[in-house]
């Protein structure tokens, strides 16, 4: 059966068991309550969503028949796996790749290399980048397409991928988007970076002005009660 292009709700659901599997095999295969948390995190994912158990119900079905998820009736519950690696004829590396693009959207080898640790430990961010070529160069051979390198965002050193299985993307809204994402999380670190600046200073500060008290306390033969507390 041909691979079809995913719905965003199927991407979600597919990816979010793909993860599980990795980071908590112990509570693999998921229940459908599970993977409705999985899928509705509100860290590790870009876009956050907010899927209902009709939503998650309805992708399982369509991936159920495309032979991207399998259910299992061995309990009085019923579980869900996926079959990413056999559906899309990919390696364990190849998949992760796709899993990390599929949950947290349009990312750089480095940055695929640092959110797949829990995943895959890729040696470094070249290795990443080998496995994203391997996938590339597949789909230009005729195979499955299923990553696309993007034009560099404004203020970029780096290319970011980002995954095809919903079919062809929008390279300039993405671009677009993904520029405006991270530039948002940079205002925010460079906040963070002046607001902790700020308080190094006060603390020194304090730390003087401690000191200064102390020594004129001894001087008038006072004796000063300070807190510890910073």
């Amino acid at each position: 059966m041909a691979f079809k292009n995913l719905t965003p709700h199927e991407v979600r659901v597919l990816a979010t068991l793909f993860e599980k599997a990795q980071t908590v095999p112990d509570s693999y295969p998921l229940t459908l309550n599970s993977l409705i948390l999985g899928c509705n995190q509100k860290t590790s994912r870009e876009p956050v969503m907010e899927l209902t158990q009709d939503d998650v119900l309805a992708a399982l079905e369509s991936l159920k028949k495309v032979s991207c998820v399998f259910e299992l009736n061995t309990s009085r519950v019923a579980k869900y796996e996926h079959n990413l690696m056999r559906a899309l004829n990919v390696t364990h590396p190849q998949a992760v790749i796709l899993g990390l693009l599929m949950l947290r959207g349009p990312q750089t080898p480095a940055e695929l290399r640092m959110n797949g640790d829990r995943w895959y430990k890729f040696v470094d961010s070249a290795a990443a980048e080998a496995v994203l070529l391997e996938l590339q160069e597949r789909g230009d051979d005729g195979g499955l397409a299923t990553v696309q390198k993007l034009p560099k965002a404004p203020g970029s050193r780096e290319h970011r991928w980002v995954h095809l299985l919903a079919g062809p993307v929008d390279v300039d809204a993405v671009v677009l988007t993904t520029s405006a994402h991270h530039t948002d999380t940079s205002d925010g670190l460079q906040r963070i970076t002046r607001l902790e600046n700020t308080v190094a200073v006060l603390k020194a500060e304090n730390a003087e002005l401690k000191q200064a008290m102390q020594q004129i306390c001894e001087q008038l033969g006072i004796e000063l009660q300070l807190s510890n507390k910073e």
